[in-house]
């Protein structure tokens, strides 16, 4: 998901509002927490390799090979905007992406079918992997499985940031069950082909994506790469492992799962937290950080994202612009062929 620079780059603005959650809020709970940076994010990008609509959208691009370190931080600036930011910034990031997805079009070689990134089912896809995964590594590795009100309030958060992309929100999971049947129903159209298996492998190298930004920094990288990589593995279901090949013994996933949880622990005071987010995405933490500090804002209300197009003058939102698109040329791809994990 890209961005038009290094949000490290752009001017400092103060922060407007306090998003569409704010302060107290789970999705700042759980998309704060170091798993999410971490072992979730690799883990949802690895997993959507599996899509092959949106495998041949990135491959079609070709910068998670050319510009692994600059994709990975404007994926994840994306989403840090998306929870934790303001919602003009949220807002200009969305369409933004709406943007960029449209110039990406082909056809994807399994089916013979045309793709796009703007298609409301690709989107999904990438939605509720996101989701299902910072909360899934939040519970595994972090503090633990969060309550029933919270499960019911993560995904209710998670409808709303689906307004920010072509998602026909009625479509989005509103529970934890909700979103297994939906990651149950889409295995009917994942595949594993030579390219899925080598991008999946690509994306679990963690030193490739991050870094090192420092040289004094490339070992300490590659040893944690190795850890982090080990982590997502282990949170891999059975029969994932078994279509694609990546797998590792049982008592590595046991051991790993100590070492992590210890070390997302370790990384959860303020301060450790702040100096990880600088190593893994400056430009993340650039975004993060002033909400995670309780920074001051101009405004200090929650909005929805209805609220923050009117607010700042842009009353369309992208899955309106989707379906007029659509409505003038043939769909990107079979959006009747069930999609999920």
């Amino acid at each position: 998901m890209p961005s038009t620079a290094p949000a490290r780059r752009r001017p400092v603005r103060p922060r407007e509002d306090h998003g569409f959650f704010g302060p107290g809020s789970i999705v700042w709970q759980l998309w704060g927490y170091p798993t999410s940076v971490t072992v979730g994010f690799q883990r949802s990008v690895v997993i959507e390799e599996l899509d092959p609509f949106l495998l041949a959208a990135v491959a079609g691009t070709d910068k998670v090979r050319y510009a692994p370190a600059a994709r990975y931080d404007n994926t994840l600036v994306y989403f840090a905007t998306m929870a934790l930011g303001d919602s003009r910034s949220a807002i200009e990031a969305s369409e933004i992406l709406y943007r960029v997805h449209g110039a990406v079009t082909g056809t994807e070689p399994v089916s013979g079918l045309p793709y796009s990134p703007n298609d409301p089912e690709t989107q999904l896809w990438i939605h509720v992997t996101a989701w299902h995964s910072i909360q899934y590594t939040y519970e595994t590795f972090g503090p633990g499985r969060i309550t029933e009100t919270e499960d019911q309030q993560w995904w209710a958060a998670c409808r709303v940031a689906a307004e920010l992309q072509t998602i026909d929100v009625e479509r989005v999971p509103s529970s934890r069950a909700e979103a297994s049947a939906y990651l149950q129903e889409v295995r009917a159209r994942l595949c594993v082909t030579e390219e899925t298996r080598a991008m999946m492998l690509h994306l679990l190298e963690a030193a490739t994506m991050i870094g090192p930004r420092t040289p004094v920094l490339r070992l300490p990288s590659s040893i944690a790469g190795r850890i982090v990589r080990r982590a997502t593995i282990s949170t891999f279901p059975r029969w994932m492992r078994d279509l694609t090949g990546i797998r590792q013994t049982r008592l590595t996933d046991a051991l790993v799962w100590v070492l992590y949880s210890v070390a997302m622990r370790a990384a959860a005071p303020m301060p450790v937290r702040t100096r990880l987010l600088r190593i893994v995405s400056p430009a993340t933490a650039a975004v993060a950080l002033p909400a995670l500090r309780h920074d001051e804002v101009l405004d200090p209300v929650v909005v929805t994202p209805a609220e923050a197009r009117e607010r700042w003058g842009r009353l369309a939102a992208p899955a309106e612009l989707q379906r007029q698109a659509a409505g003038s040329a043939a769909p990107a791809a079979p959006t009747s062929v069930p999609v999920s994990v």
